[in-house]
């Protein structure tokens, strides 16, 4: 995949550093500190990138909003409405990081996601109006483990919202650079690789509800807060992971977010 390389601005990132929190700024291929430092991509632990804006205080993901992955895994057709459920910022790790595959599981599979970061209090928006309301887009990695499964339309706790098991990342990338280069991003390519081998690909404009759509929807009956984040789902293509494959997920003009899988010590 390829895409232009974002102004200085346009591509946020929160890391760790010498024992510190910052966040920083892409700038010639490295990383700027807020105190001015200039320092290499792997000089840093990677966090997720959702401040300085905001931490979340709500976490809505999406369920089969992928007409082809609605299909892939054996649904006669796609959902009339929104299927979504809560997750906790708890399950969020940073670019580079381990996600945890619990010892006994058979079936533990990614699913590369555009996130989108809300700017701004959201109620009864208008789908027209909608982009007014997103700060940005970035990369989410959103596992689930099909093991625990008891509820395909709303996963339970045990399969969506485990700790270390949504990456998120690297970049925060601002709103307006993706719409000035795209138009809106409702065509961006995704793409995931699992030690270097493509496993998924698709593109943004097939999801069943659209970025406008899904911020229309759930303004009308929440309010949406500045920092808020809505994963909206994954195309078809999803494999079983095992304890040390590097999974890349790639979005178009977002970024690419590299996670490596580990084996749990104790049982889940």
């Amino acid at each position: 995949m390829t895409h232009p390389t974002p102004h200085l601005t346009t591509r946020f990132a929160r890391v760790r550093f010498e024992g510190h929190t910052f966040d920083a700024t892409e700038q010639d291929g490295q990383l700027l500190l807020a105190d001015g430092r200039l320092v290499t991509y792997d000089q840093v632990q990677w966090l997720p990138p959702l401040a300085p804006l905001a931490r979340p205080r709500t976490v809505i993901a999406l369920g089969l909003n992928y007409a082809d992955h609605a299909k892939e895994l054996a649904f006669k057709e796609p959902p009339k409405e929104p299927l979504a459920f809560v997750k906790g910022e708890a399950s969020f790790i940073g670019h580079q990081q381990l996600t945890v595959r619990p010892a006994d599981v058979a079936y533990m599979h990614y699913e590369c996601e555009l996130a989108v970061v809300i700017g701004r209090t959201a109620r009864h928006v208008k789908k027209e109006d909608a982009y007014d309301y997103v700060r940005g887009y970035t990369v989410a990695n959103d596992y689930a483990i099909r093991d625990y499964l008891e509820n395909w339309y709303r996963p339970n706790l045990r399969v969506k919202n485990r700790d270390t098991c949504t990456p998120i990342g690297p970049w925060l990338v601002d709103a307006a650079y993706v719409h000035a280069q795209y138009g809106d991003p409702m065509n961006l390519a995704l793409q995931t690789t699992v030690n270097g081998k493509v496993t998924q690909s698709g593109n943004t404009r097939d999801m069943i509800f659209d970025v406008p759509t899904l911020i229309a929807y759930f303004s009308r009956f929440m309010t949406l807060n500045p920092g808020d984040v809505i994963l909206t789902g994954t195309p078809d293509g999803i494999v079983d992971c095992q304890p040390g494959d590097v999974i890349v997920t790639e979005i178009e003009g977002i970024g690419a977010l590299t996670n490596t899988i580990t084996l749990a010590t104790l049982r889940p």
